[in-house]
């Protein structure tokens, strides 16, 4: 039996000013992808996909909201997308708020999402349009995975639809109405997960993590300590992902900070033992 959710209309426009070009990648037929799912966990947040530059190029990065009310979570998180801002300053989302949303999940594990088209009023080329569509799959694919709504085991898609029509040309660029996995190209090569920005820590030890989507290469992360603006590094270390070689991993480690408010950066380590500076990700946090 297919499981239907429903949810129409928006709350307040909180969109964010979108850079509107992006580097050229093709943007049809993109391929079905083996970027893993988020996995099904008790909590009262929900993760979703924002843009992101690092250096010359433009990623997919998620974060983790607050739900609130009893709405399903695939349309909760993409009514977060499309009409929230994000919470790392980093990101930016090119929706707009649109007048009428709604999902629905099929037994055979495929996302259709129906919105109308003032969410696509923004002017993209077709590298950026490409990765707001990419955005949208991973948060529906992410909110109904993370929520038990899925079998994450399997290949799951979206079908997005306008205003109840197939063959929309989504911001001009991307054709619409076919199934859509995920395309693991789009998602950023290393991001951090904790702390989200401006997260107040107790101090003492605090711990860190993130995600890396190749685990066989080391991490260099170094925190720095703001002082009104002028940020001065405090301390740097090195520390390895689990999982296999090649594939995603998480990496996880501790610093003990006092009282006040600093800069977590990291980037992942190239086959030379330098930092590639293109995986950069910077996260901002308080410590009292």
């Amino acid at each position: 039996m297919a499981v239907v959710l429903f949810l129409t209309g928006c709350i307040a426009n909180g969109g964010t000013t979108a850079p509107t070009s992006s580097p050229a990648i093709s943007v049809q037929d993109a391929p079905a992808s083996n970027a893993p799912l988020e996995t099904t966990q008790a909590s009262t947040k929900i993760p979703v996909y924002w843009i992101g530059r690092s250096k010359d190029n433009v990623y997919l990065y998620r974060e983790f909201r607050d739900i609130s009310g009893d709405e399903n979570p695939v349309t909760t998180a993409l009514r977060i997308m499309m009409a929230e801002k994000p919470l790392d300053h980093d990101f930016f989302t090119p929706w707009q708020e649109p007048g009428s949303l709604a999902t629905s999940i099929s037994g055979k594990n495929v996302i259709t999402v129906d919105i109308s088209r003032d969410a696509f009023n923004s002017n993209l080329d077709a590298g950026m349009a490409q990765r707001a569509v990419q955005q949208l799959v991973y948060t529906a694919t992410a909110a109904a995975s993370s929520s038990g709504l899925i079998n994450s085991g399997q290949q799951i898609q979206v079908v997005i639809l306008v205003d109840g029509h197939t063959d929309f040309m989504a911001f001009g660029q991307v054709k619409l109405g076919q199934p859509m996995a995920r395309d693991a190209s789009m998602v950023a090569p290393l991001w951090i997960i904790d702390p989200q920005e401006d997260t107040t820590l107790p101090a003492g030890a605090v711990k860190f993590n993130g995600r890396s989507t190749d685990s066989s290469k080391p991490v260099n992360w170094q925190i720095l300590q703001d002082n009104g603006g002028n940020r001065t590094s405090l301390l740097t270390g090195q520390v390895k992902s689990t999982g296999e070689p090649g594939q995603f991993g998480v990496f996880t480690f501790s610093a003990t900070l006092k009282p006040g408010r600093y800069e977590l950066r990291v980037t992942q380590v190239d086959s030379s033992g330098q930092a590639d500076e293109s995986t950069l990700d910077t996260r901002l946090f308080n410590v009292n």
